[in-house]
């Protein structure tokens, strides 16, 4: 068995983070073993490890987004084989599991939840993907969501639009270009100096959330236009309320997939959906973009591993400066460590 390293969070609210040992874990019928090259940080990581929000048993491995090597395949995995690179999906928050998390050496993932990459991209870069790419299917294509058409190589138009408010975000930057590659149109927020960049990832218009006439502009823009509803990819600052106020007064679906918790004064004939990233496991989708649509669309240059990682360090000492790095806040980036 080969030795492992993780970055512990030991108990509630405990800081910094203890790296020492932790247990190498074989495979169950349907999961693999990735040896990271790189892992990101995520804005849950930093509110778990302060707020002590989430329940957990301690101690625990905190960590979602990895990208590495497979090392060992479950007796039921035929997707994969060891040496493949991938990036993959961590479950640890959802399982309990300390084997699960991504902020160690050694880390396991459900065989739905990966992906092989091309050779020609980096650990570093690929790791910015999975838990930005999950949330956002997961709020884009279960029926009990948007319930839009799955991704393809060759879309289809459908002459729907998805307005995606925070398309900068790291769910933002999947969210648009899935539902681009699911043949929608899609309408985006995002502050001016990220125009350009949700631009290239698929998005036909652009507005500035900051304005205080984003609400009046994107109804305009939306008029005449079927909308199969909002992907809020940030929640906060007015997000899911204004999301609400603009879905009550254009044609089309009624419901705002949001990352946070919705509020309870949601005007009358629309909803709010809050987003479980982890639940595509079960429902088909992860199958649907883990294994039908990403990997040639990333071998094929058909989809972008975005938002750019921004690499704090190296090693799993690390980890507690790119939580806080996080804490602080990045734009159209998302925060990396190298393994």
């Amino acid at each position: 068995m080969p030795s492992n390293t993780a970055a512990w969070l030991t108990a509630a609210k405990s800081n910094p983070l203890e790296v020492k040992t932790a247990a190498y874990t074989s495979p169950g019928d349907h999961e693999i073993v990735i040896k990271n090259g790189a892992l990101a940080v995520n804005p849950i990581d930093w509110k778990i490890q302060d707020y002590a929000f989430f329940p957990l048993k301690y101690p625990t491995i905190l960590g979602q987004d990895v990208a590495g090597t497979v090392v060992e395949v479950g007796s039921a995995v035929s997707r994969f084989s060891k040496g493949d690179r991938v990036l993959g999906h961590a479950l640890s928050l959802a399982n309990q599991k300390p084997s699960d998390g991504g902020f160690q050496e050694y880390t396991i993932v459900l065989d739905n939840l990966a992906s092989q990459i091309p050779s020609t991209l980096p650990f570093e870069n690929a790791t910015v993907l999975p838990l930005g790419l999950s949330t956002a299917a997961a709020g884009l294509f279960p029926k009990e969501y948007l319930a839009l058409q799955h991704p393809s190589l060759d879309p289809k138009p459908t002459g729907q639009t998805l307005l995606v408010w925070g398309g900068a975000s790291s769910v933002g930057s999947n969210a648009i270009q899935l539902a681009v590659a699911a043949g929608y149109e899609v309408v985006t927020t995002a502050s001016p100096n990220n125009f350009d960049y949700t631009k290239k990832l698929g998005a036909s218009q652009v507005f500035d959330y900051h304005s205080k006439s984003v609400v009046a502009d994107l109804v305009e823009a939306l008029k005449g236009k079927t909308v199969v509803g909002v992907l809020d990819a940030i929640g906060a600052n007015g997000a899911i309320q204004n999301s609400l106020d603009i879905l009550a007064q254009v044609e089309g679906n009624k419901v705002v997939a949001t990352v946070l918790q919705p509020p309870e004064n949601i005007p009358t004939g629309t909803s709010a959906k809050w987003i479980q990233a982890f639940a595509i496991k079960d429902n088909g989708v992860g199958k649907a973009v883990y294994e039908d649509f990403l990997p040639r669309a990333l071998a094929g240059g058909n989809y972008v591993a975005a938002p750019e990682p921004y690499i704090v360090g190296k090693g799993l000492e690390n980890v507690q400066a790119g939580i806080e790095t996080q804490k602080k806040g990045v734009s159209a980036k998302k925060v990396v460590i190298t393994l």
